[in-house]
C-alpha cells in the first residue's frame, strides 16, 4: 500500500498508484528544470520581461517570436507605417526587443507589432498587452501605452480565506438595468454594496480578460494580459477590487487557460506565423467544441507564460484568486467530449493530457505560495479523483470543485418527471454525492441555464405565466408552485453543499429573462444582456420577496457554519410522502415534496431537547401561506425509549429547526 493519503483514503486507486505517483513525480521534476535553482514565484515573471516596459532611459519593448524573421513596432507615432528605427532586434532565443524614448512613446498612445515570417506577415497585437481598445468606427483592436500620473494604490487588505466560499458570480458588463455595457465603476457602486448586503464572501468576476466578441461571456480570450476595456481602466478595476476588499468579500476572476481565441488578429493563434509557438499543430490544436485553439502544456515557454500569467492578476490587480475555466477540457485529449465518466479507469488511461495536469499542479502551487489566502476553483465535470485535494495528500491542489452535476440534475428533474415522481432519496443522494477527499461547490442554476437556448429554473418552472402573474395581487396557481419550489430548491441545493456555494448575478431573486448579447440575430440589441434590479426591490412583485428568501438563507448558513460539517445526516427518506429530514451541525432541515397532501403530528427520532424554526419558506415574508407556527417551541416526546419530534409539515415546504440549549 502507498503512503499517498489520497490513495489511503480511497483504496479503489490502489490500482492506480503508479499513474498517480508519476503525476507528481512530474509535476516536481518539470519544476525543477523550469526553474533552475530558483522557485516557481521567481520563475513566473515573463511578463516583467516580455512586453512594454519604462525604463530610467524610456521604454523598453520585447517579446517572443521565435518564426519571425523581422520584427517592427508600429503605431500611431510612426502613423502606422514602417520605419527603419522602430525595428526590434533578435536574439539567438527568438527574443525580439527595442528601446524607444518617452517622447516618441506616451500614455493613451497605440501601437502593434508588424510581424515579417518566410512567406507572410501580419499585424499582430502584442501578446503581453496590459491594455487593449477597439476602435469604435474601425471596430479594429489596438494596445495601448498605459502610464498614468495618478496611478491607483490599493487601501484595504484581502480577507482572509473563509471556512466555506459563498459566491457570487458576476457580470460586470451585463449588471446594469440600462441597455449597454456597464462598467467597473458603475459595478462598483451599486452591485458591489448589494452583494455585500446579500452576506456572499466571494465575488467571481467574469470576463475579465479582454476578449473581441463580447457575446462569448469572455471565454474566448485574446489577450491574456489586458482588462476588457470595454468596461473600463485598469485603474477602475482596482478600486473595484480594492473596495470590495473594504466590504470583506474575497474577489477571485475567472481565467481562461483551458484554450485562447482563434482570430489571429486580435489573439496571439499564428502569432509569429507558426500554428505551434503556443498551441498544437494540426486537428489537435483545434478544439472541436469551441472553435478555439489548444495550448501545448509541454512547451516551458507555454508554462511560463501561463503562470505569469497568473501571477500578474494577483500582483497587479490584487485578485485573491481564480475559478480556472474548461478545467475537463484540459485534463483530456478528448476534451471529456461525449463521454460518461463512470469507472476509475477512465481517469487513469491514454486519454489524460498529462502535460496539462502538470501545468494545473504547478499554477496551483504557484497561486497558493503567492497569496496564503488565495482560493482556486476548478470548473471540473469529469470528477477526476484529487482535482480538489490538497497536493501534500496527492491531489492537483485546487481548493475547489465545481458541482456542476447538480444544476444539471435539478433541469433533468423538472424536465422530465412531474412533482408527484419526485423521489426524495434520489435527491438527496444526488446532492450528497462526493468524494470525501474533495470540497465541492454546489449550484442551482448557472449562467449557462440563463442563457437563449437554455431556461433558468424559475422560467421552466412558470414558463409564461411570470410575465402576468408575478404581482403579489394576482398570483396564480403555476407561479405560486413555482414560488415555492424556487425556494425549496436553493435551500436543499445550499444545505447539502460540499462547503461551498454559488449564485449567478440575479438568480437570487429569480430573474425572469434570459441573456442574449448583442449579435446578428437580435438586430444588436442589448435588452437581454442586462439586469432588471427593479424587479427585486419593488415590493408589489413576487422577487422581492424570493430575494428576501436568498439572504435569510444565506445568513442561517453562515451563521451556523453547516458547510464547514461533513455532509448531512438522513433521518428520513420517506419516498411515498416525498418528506426528507436531515441534520447537519445543529441544525435540523424539514423538506415536503409534497404536491398536494400535508401531515399532522409528522413524527420522527432526534435528539432529546426543545427545537424553534429559524428559517421557512412558507413564510408570509418570502410569499408563502404562514401555514407553520413559527413562534411555537417545539419539544420531543418519549415513545419505545425513543425521543421523537412531531411536526405539522404542509405540502412544498423547507423548513430549519435549531435545537435551544
Amino acid at each position: 500500500m502507498t503512503n499517498i493519503k489520497l490513495i489511503k483514503d480511497d483504496p479503489y486507486l490502489e490500482e492506480f498508484s503508479e499513474k498517480i505517483l508519476n503525476r507528481i513525480n512530474s509535476a516536481n521534476k518539470k519544476e525543477l528544470e523550469i526553474c533552475k535553482g530558483k522557485n516557481l514565484v521567481d520563475f513566473a515573471n515573463a511578463h516583467l520581461f516580455y512586453g512594454l516596459h519604462k525604463t530610467q532611459n524610456g521604454w523598453q519593448y520585447r517579446d517572443w517570436l521565435p518564426n519571425a524573421y523581422t520584427v517592427y513596432l508600429i503605431g500611431n507615432f510612426s502613423d502606422w507605417k514602417i520605419y527603419e528605427k522602430y525595428k526590434l532586434n533578435k536574439d539567438e532565443l527568438g527574443n525580439f526587443s527595442i528601446n524607444i524614448s518617452t517622447k516618441t512613446l506616451q500614455h493613451g498612445d497605440l501601437y502593434k507589432l508588424m510581424v515579417i515570417w518566410k512567406n507572410g506577415s501580419a499585424e499582430r497585437l502584442p501578446a503581453y498587452s496590459h491594455r487593449v481598445i477597439q476602435d469604435d468606427d474601425t471596430k479594429i483592436f489596438s494596445a495601448q501605452v498605459w502610464d498614468p500620473k495618478q496611478k491607483y494604490i490599493f487601501k484595504n487588505r484581502s480577507p482572509l480565506k473563509p471556512k466555506f466560499a459563498m459566491v457570487y458570480e458576476a457580470h460586470v458588463g451585463m449588471a446594469s438595468e440600462e441597455g449597454k455595457v456597464a462598467s467597473f465603476q458603475e459595478f462598483r457602486k451599486t452591485v458591489l454594496p448589494h452583494i455585500a448586503k446579500l452576506g456572499y464572501n466571494v465575488l467571481q468576476l467574469m470576463a475579465v480578460q479582454e476578449h473581441p466578441y463580447y457575446g462569448s461571456f469572455g471565454y474566448h480570450v485574446s489577450s491574456f494580459y489586458a482588462v476588457s476595456s470595454r468596461f473600463g481602466t485598469p485603474e477602475d478595476l482596482k478600486q473595484l477590487v480594492d473596495e470590495a476588499h473594504g466590504l470583506g468579500l474575497m474577489v477571485i476572476m475567472d481565467i481562461v487557460h483551458s484554450h485562447a481565441v482563434r482570430n489571429e488578429a486580435e489573439g496571439i493563434s499564428k502569432y509569429d506565423g507558426s500554428e505551434y509557438q503556443f498551441f498544437h499543430e494540426g486537428e489537435k490544436g483545434l478544439h472541436p467544441a469551441w472553435d478555439s485553439r489548444c495550448f501545448d502544456y509541454g512547451k516551458n515557454e507555454v508554462i511560463h507564460f501561463l503562470l505569469s500569467n497568473c501571477k500578474f492578476w494577483i500582483e497587479t490587480y490584487n485578485f485573491d484568486g481564480f475559478r480556472f475555466d474548461g478545467v475537463t477540457s484540459m485534463l483530456y485529449k478528448n476534451h471529456g467530449l461525449e463521454t460518461d465518466f463512470t469507472a476509475y479507469e477512465q481517469y487513469f488511461n491514454e486519454n489524460q493530457d498529462e502535460d496539462a495536469i502538470t501545468y494545473l499542479m504547478l499554477a496551483n502551487k504557484l497561486i497558493h505560495k503567492l497569496k496564503i489566502n488565495s482560493l482556486t476553483i476548478a470548473e471540473e465535470m469529469s470528477g477526476m479523483p484529487g482535482i480538489a485535494s490538497s497536493q501534500d495528500t496527492g491531489g492537483y491542489g485546487f481548493d475547489y470543485r465545481l458541482a456542476m452535476g447538480v444544476p444539471d440534475f435539478w433541469i433533468k428533474l423538472i424536465k422530465e418527471l412531474k412533482d408527484e415522481h419526485w423521489h426524495v432519496g434520489n435527491i438527496f443522494y444526488q446532492l450528497t454525492n462526493k468524494r470525501k477527499d474533495e470540497k465541492v461547490i454546489s449550484y442551482a442554476e448557472s449562467h449557462d441555464q440563463a442563457l437563449v437556448g437554455d431556461q433558468t429554473i424559475i422560467m421552466r418552472l412558470a414558463k409564461e405565466h411570470i410575465y402576468k402573474f408575478m404581482s403579489i395581487d394576482n398570483l396564480n396557481i403555476q407561479v405560486e408552485r413555482a414560488l415555492a419550489l424556487h425556494k425549496i430548491i436553493r435551500l436543499l441545493t445550499i444545505s447539502t453543499a460540499g462547503n461551498g456555494y454559488l449564485n449567478f448575478m440575479g438568480n437570487e431573486f429569480a430573474h425572469p429573462e434570459w441573456i442574449d448579447f448583442p449579435r446578428v440575430g437580435n438586430n444588436w440589441s442589448y435588452h437581454y444582456a442586462r439586469r432588471q434590479w427593479n424587479l427585486l426591490n419593488n415590493k408589489m412583485l413576487a422577487y422581492h420577496y424570493l430575494g428576501k428568501f436568498d439572504m435569510d438563507m444565506i445568513e442561517v448558513i453562515k451563521k451556523h457554519e453547516i458547510l464547514n460539517q461533513h455532509i448531512p445526516f438522513a433521518i428520513v427518506q420517506h419516498t411515498a410522502d416525498q418528506v426528507l429530514i436531515f441534520k447537519r451541525a445543529d441544525l435540523i432541515f424539514v423538506f415536503s415534496l409534497n404536491t398536494s397532501k400535508s401531515f399532522e403530528d409528522y413524527g420522527f427520532e432526534i435528539d432529546k431537547g426543545e427545537y424553534e424554526i429559524i428559517l421557512n419558506s412558507d413564510s408570509g415574508k418570502y410569499m408563502g401561506h404562514n401555514r407553520i407556527e413559527e413562534k411555537m417551541i417545539y419539544k420531543t416526546q418519549e415513545f419505545d425509549n425513543k425521543n421523537v419530534l412531531n411536526l405539522y409539515i404542509p405540502h412544498r415546504v423547507g423548513f430549519v429547526l435549531k435545537k435551544l440549549k
